[in-house]
């Protein structure tokens, strides 16, 4: 009884098959695992090796290029924005300039940023007095004097 060991060029059409699939799955390893069918078709073109031996490889070599993908992906996934904060307005408004519309009595009142009324905490303060956004607890500013 013979035990049917694949050529190499059924390893060269797995891999090529497995790199056209990432084009149309969802995911991002597919083209790894098709490197690591490419290694084993390379090894068994240049040595014969038997059935297990080819299985061997090609998982190893499939590992070997998971993990490589694993810090290729991880180093081109690092954020672009820059620490733009984009939709977080509330890190925008941190250390904007505003007025006080309101004037605040028991730590509470309203101050004007841009064109909008905001509900601030902080120091008591007079109509007029110029503030700096400290931060934002849900929908209220928490300012102090300029």
């Amino acid at each position: 009884m013979t035990i049917f060991t694949p050529p190499w060029w059924l390893w060269a059409i797995a891999a090529v098959a497995v790199a056209l699939a990432e084009l149309h799955v969802p995911g991002s390893y597919l083209i790894w695992i098709g490197l690591g069918l490419g290694v084993t078709a390379a090894a068994s073109a240049a040595w014969t090796l038997s059935l297990a031996a080819q299985i061997v490889i090609f998982a190893v070599a499939a590992l070997a290029s998971c993990g490589l993908g694993y810090f290729v992906y991880r180093r081109l996934n690092h954020p672009t924005d820059a620490g733009l904060p984009l939709n977080q307005r509330d890190r925008l408004m941190i250390g904007a300039t505003g007025v006080v519309c309101e004037p605040f009595h028991n730590g509470r009142g309203k101050v004007r940023l841009g064109d909008t009324v905001w509900l601030a905490e902080g120091p008591d303060m007079t109509e007029g007095t110029a503030v700096v956004i400290k931060s934002v607890r849900g929908t209220a500013l928490i300012v102090d004097a300029a």
